[in-house]
């Protein structure tokens, strides 16, 4: 595919996308501008991403710091107006790195990775907005904070003076997405917090039904892997 149709292809993707976003925050009640599009990049290449940067897109997403680090500084010396956020797990040894990379975090789960983070944010003086993960299906495997232990990693990052933008979870895979969508809301409401970061490329349009603020989107983006 040439460079030209490389970039029609991504826009009408991007089209296509903002234009079921704009829908489902109609159908909700909400404002399509009020919901933001993570383009998720992650195992995609520069000559992936630009010709979504061609077509206007500024909002990406990465899982890996490595990874991360070995594609973005270029990108983002060339097109200073980009926005990156960390959408994968952290290390807290990693912490420094991601605080002078990205401009969101969406990972904060335990407070070993809170204290990590406070420390690069107060060393920088960079301070990336947080997203604090919910381990909303309470599963072993993945990452997150544990739902009950929300209230005191929320006051704790307050009180280190750390920028929360929200809550961030991850439902379980194939079944309803719904109603963990609506417990992340209900989690975030209790804590006074305006940012939820769920919905991927399966259930975006369920997740902005129920008020995210940020979805995550991949495959639906990018389109099959090189």
């Amino acid at each position: 595919m040439t460079g030209e149709s490389n970039e029609v292809a991504a826009a009408a993707r991007l089209a296509e996308i903002n234009s079921r976003i704009a829908r489902a925050a109609r159908d909700a009640g909400r404002r399509a501008e009020d919901i933001a599009l993570i383009a998720v990049s992650k195992t995609y290449g520069a000559e992936q991403i630009q010709p979504l940067i061609d077509a206007g897109h500024r909002l990406f997403g990465e899982n890996r710091m490595q990874e991360a680090q070995a594609k973005w500084p270029a990108l983002q010396e060339a097109h200073p107006d980009l926005s990156l956020h960390l959408v994968g797990q952290l290390q807290s040894n990693k912490a420094a790195d991601a605080v002078a990379l990205f401009d969101a975090i969406h990972s904060l789960d335990r407070p070993s990775l809170l204290t990590a983070l406070a420390r690069a944010m107060d060393k920088s003086g960079r301070r990336p907005t947080c997203f604090l993960q919910v381990n909303i299906g309470q599963e072993e495997q993945k990452g997150g904070c544990a739902i009950a232990d929300v209230p005191a990693l929320v006051a704790e990052a307050r009180t280190a003076g750390i920028p929360l933008g929200g809550l961030m979870c991850v439902p379980p895979l194939d079944v309803e997405a719904a109603p963990y969508f609506a417990l992340l809301a209900k989690i975030a409401r209790d804590q006074g917090l305006a940012g939820l970061s769920m919905g991927m490329s399966g259930d975006f349009e369920t997740a902005v039904m129920l008020g995210a603020t940020h979805v995550r989107i991949g495959t639906a983006l990018f389109g099959v892997r090189g």
